[in-house]
């Protein structure tokens, strides 16, 4: 029988789990990675064996870091998703008024047609107490999948929460900063670049490179992260149900 760690490295996507250096998202899904797997653990040790409802779940791609510490795991996706338990919308989510301890919305609301609707619905269905883990970009090429119509800045992300839903507290964090962001964007275009010419293998240790500098650019000084001139390319926020 396969181990816990054998069964979570085969799980699909484990490259947003473990992103490598040379991929050219890695300023969004390496920290992403790393704090919903904190998250994750902390979660437990304030909430015990959770429910969790994962919004927009796709393939479920953080499934491992979860499912150790959730006794009820679902998943909820548009329809035609065939990994999701539940069929529906972020905007309408087809669920009980505080049916969960802990809700995971991750990459979703850049995508939504109306996120203040949508941030009602993510604290309607949170249990008071509950958690909120939501993600989503600051900096990003347009990329419709389906859709893709909003960006924000910390502050503005902030106000969307606290403007819609009841929330005891919502915190709002950088996920990287902005050398990463600029990192992230010149390797985008160069992968892009790359594949156009058939060479996409010959741009990872540029894009490597980019990365390592831009992550290390930005743990020099703390105005790359946040304040007047700073480029996240996304963001972190933990909201707690009122």
């Amino acid at each position: 029988m396969p181990s816990q760690r054998d069964r979570h490295s085969e799980w699909p996507q484990a490259d947003r789990r473990a992103p490598k250096l040379s991929s050219p998202t890695y300023a969004v899904r390496a920290p992403l990675a790393d704090w919903l797997r904190t998250q994750a653990r902390e979660l437990h040790e304030e909430l015990g064996p959770y429910t969790l409802l994962d919004v927009g779940c796709g393939r479920k791609p953080y499934y491992p870091f979860l499912e150790r510490y959730a006794e009820r795991y679902v998943g909820l996706d548009v329809p035609g998703n065939p990994e999701a338990e539940l069929d529906g919308f972020v905007e309408d989510l087809p669920v009980d008024d505080a049916g969960f301890q802990v809700v995971l919305c991750a990459q979703v609301l850049e995508h939504t047609e109306d996120p203040a609707r949508a941030v009602s619905e993510l604290s309607r269905v949170t249990v008071p107490g509950g958690r909120v883990l939501a993600s989503t970009h600051g900096v990003q090429v347009y990329h419709p999948s389906p859709a893709d119509y909003w960006r924000w800045t910390a502050v503005g992300l902030e106000r969307l929460f606290l403007t819609n839903g009841s929330w005891s507290w919502v915190s709002v964090a950088p996920a990287s900063g902005t050398a990463s962001c600029l990192a992230m964007l010149f390797s985008i275009y160069a992968d892009l670049a790359a594949r156009r010419a058939r060479l996409g293998p010959l741009a990872r240790p540029l894009i490597a490179a980019l990365n390592a500098t831009g992550t290390w650019l930005d743990g020099r000084s703390e105005r790359m992260l946040s304040g007047p001139g700073s480029m996240p390319a996304n963001f972190h926020v933990l909201a707690v149900r009122a």
